[in-house]
Order: structure tokens, then sequence, then C-alpha cells
């Protein structure tokens, strides 16, 4: 990055702040990074808006907004075979913008997963599973749901004649039917899986 460590800094927290849905106040900038003066603050922003990652509305106290350059991206660098090897080339096809997958509105979790009822739909014990918080979902979603006996399982949410069922990713596991006690808590978005 053409970035100095403090404005480094200063951009981090700044997306903190807008993906927590309030851009912050230059008063809200120094008193976080112990700043005497607001001047300093915004030599920083000014840094950061001609290196191309901020926009700044002079007239309103929090019209700070991130331009693509500074949102955070991860490079996707090609295609990885899980048939035959072939030769690796790496190649930056494109970049992964984490931010934008997300609304700043969404209220997101992560659980862990316990079991494998989920395994035939990639999720497996001890995956990380991060979860929209909402209430309800549509057939075919995969969901954490509570069911009424106020235990919380993730499942496939499914619908047949009006009558929903909570359905596993697995054989050995059986349909939990849902009844006016089952909640849904949220909606699964992905699993992260980490190998040690």
């Amino acid at each position: 990055m053409d970035l100095t460590d403090k404005q480094q800094e200063v951009l981090m927290y700044i997306r903190k702040m807008v993906r927590d849905g309030l851009p912050p106040t230059i008063r809200e900038i120094a008193g976080e990074f112990g700043f005497s003066s607001t001047g300093t603050v915004r030599d920083h922003l000014q840094a950061l808006v001609r290196k191309g990652y901020l926009i700044l509305c002079e007239k309103k106290s929090r019209a700070i907004e991130l331009t693509e350059k500074a949102m955070l991206t991860i490079p996707i660098l090609g295609t990885v075979p899980a048939g035959v090897p072939v030769l690796a080339v790496e190649n930056v096809e494109d970049y992964f913008n984490v931010d934008k997958l997300f609304s700043q509105k969404d209220e997101l979790f992560f659980l862990r997963v316990k079991g494998d009822s989920m395994i035939n739909a990639g999720i497996m014990p001890d995956d990380l599973v991060l979860v929209k918080k909402q209430p309800c979902a549509q057939d075919k979603d995969i969901v954490v749901c509570r069911v009424d006996d106020g235990e919380v399982t993730v499942k496939i949410l499914r619908s047949r004649e009006d009558k929903f069922f909570l359905e596993p990713a697995n054989r050995n596991y059986q349909i939990i039917p849902l009844n006016e006690r089952s909640q849904i808590i949220g909606k699964v978005i992905t699993a992260i899986r980490k190998y040690v």
C-alpha cells in the first residue's frame, strides 16, 4: 500500500465505523488516536483523499465515504483443479470485495458447528458458519433454527404442501418438523474451515 502506518490505522478505523453503520466525525477520529488537534486528522484525511481511498463532503460532519480502493479485497489468483494436477500459474483474475459481500445493516455472527448432519452440504464439524440474523428464510436456505425443545440446529429449510421442516444433509439424520414454537434465528451465508 502507498499509505503511512498512521494513515493505514486511520483508514482501518474509518472502515470499521462505516461497516458498523456510521462514519466517524473528525473529533471522534482525533479522540480514537489521541490527536491533540483536529487539523492532524484533516491532514490524514486529505492524504487519504489524494491517494484515492476516501471521498469527503466538507459541509457534513459524517460525510466520509470509502472508495472502491479502500474496500477490503482479497485477490483471486486463478483456478485450482481438484482432479488431475496441472501447472500452477499465478495470475490475478479479479478481487473478491469482502466489504461488498454484506450490507452494513446486516447483523452477522459466527457459530461453530458440532456434529456431522450437514456434511453433504459442505459444512463439517468444527467449521465456523457465518450467519445473517433474520427471522425468516426461503425454501432450500441453510438456516440456524431454534426448535420447539429450545435447542438450536443448522439445517436446510424445506417446505412441502405449506408445511415446513428442517432437512439434514446427511442420510443418517431424520428431518425435523417445525411448529409454531420453532423460530428461525438466521440464514447461513458461508462456512469457514481452518486447516492446521
